[in-house]
């Protein structure tokens, strides 16, 4: 696998994304999502959907430049429709307005529908937890196409419906729950097929409902599982209320039509911490605590305790250093739009 710098990488999002018609702040800001995934480790939201996304623009599933409006607002809530842009786009200023309104009122809300896919959630609540807030978003795709079975089921019904909370804090990396409410999400089974690798027991199952370590599969009518193994329904009831925080409340509703367009209905919410205490204070008892749990001495198997969002900065750290790795058939679609865009005198070469 090639392996890339992470300023590379960007450069190369953004040109493709801009001869495809996107402004270049928008091109810029979804490059950085992309990219910033990659660097933390999860490739399956980085530059992997660099070529679907130009695919969605061509559909017009994704509309570069789309208009972004607010159809409700109060002093702590807003609704916002977002024209089928890209989701990086629409989130990212939906997150900006739900922190300006919890520094106003405490606490505040967003919902926000019709827009495309808004890739890892971490980013947005971490823009939270940096101003001094606790964030939490969850994300559901509505009606579109589903791809988890319930627990107890074998035929797709859900989404992978993630939830993420970001909590301020005085450590040197951001505490950070960032996961899907199935076992994996879809982006993880599309990069073990790229890379010609199988996928865990446990991930997914094939269209009768066995187990199956094929990554194609899924492609074939098979559907994810609820994560929790065999405590599946934990997972299960998670994936349910995130499906009616950010399907129902944002009115995309629920169902299964496959030719539905990727649309990630999204429920944000920003809690100002000095409302409730010292802020100085909190961040440095969430530190505290996270230095306390890490002192359990390490299972067989592990070399540490690590607090949720260590791996991911130590990740990216890594990976500022070293380099990012790209499977070989990623870099190939992406080379073959640079070449179709003619962009390749502005992305460069990268060896």
């Amino acid at each position: 696998m090639p392996v890339f710098s992470p300023e590379f990488l960007h450069k190369a999002a953004v040109h493709i994304y801009c001869a495809k018609g996107t402004p270049e702040e928008e091109a810029e800001i979804v490059a950085a999502h992309q990219v910033k995934a990659n660097l933390v480790g999860h490739d399956s939201h980085g530059v992997i959907h660099i070529a679907e996304y130009c695919e969605r623009i061509d559909k017009g599933h994704i509309v570069p430049g789309a208009p972004f409006v607010v159809e409700q607002e109060t002093p702590t809530t807003a609704v916002i429709n977002g024209n089928w842009g890209f989701g990086f786009v629409v989130t990212e200023k939906a997150t900006k307005m739900v922190i300006e309104k919890a520094k106003t009122s405490g606490v505040a809300a967003i919902t926000i529908h019709l827009q495309s896919h808004i890739g890892r959630l971490g980013d947005y609540t971490t823009m939270i937890a940096q101003e001094g807030m606790i964030g939490m978003i969850t994300a559901d795709s509505g009606a579109g196409p589903k791809a988890v079975a319930p627990f107890g089921g074998r035929a797709r019904r859900l989404g992978t419906n993630p939830i993420c909370m970001a909590i301020p804090s005085d450590l040197e990396g951001q505490v950070l729950l960032d996961m899907a409410t199935s076992a994996v999400a879809a982006g993880k089974i599309n990069l073990a097929r790229n890379r010609q690798e199988d996928v865990p027991p446990g991930w997914i199952i094939d269209k009768d409902g066995n187990s199956t370590t094929d990554p194609n599969d899924y492609s074939k009518g098979g559907a994810i599982l609820p994560v929790g193994a065999d405590q599946g329904h934990k997972g299960y009831g998670l994936s349910f209320m995130v499906e009616i925080f950010s399907g129902l409340l944002t009115g995309l509703g629920f169902g299964i039509d496959p030719q539905a367009r990727h649309n990630d209905g999204v429920f944000l919410v920003a809690y100002d911490v000095e409302k409730f205490r010292p802020l100085a204070d909190f961040k440095k008892d969430v530190k505290d605590f996270a230095e306390f749990v890490k002192t359990s001495p390490p299972s067989a198997g592990f070399s540490e305790v690590l607090y949720p969002g260590e791996i991911e900065f130590k990740t990216e750290q890594k990976r500022r250093a070293e380099g990012i790795f790209i499977e070989d058939e990623t870099w190939k679609q992406i080379t073959e739009l640079i070449a179709e865009l003619k962009v390749q005198d502005k992305v460069g070469n990268p060896f």
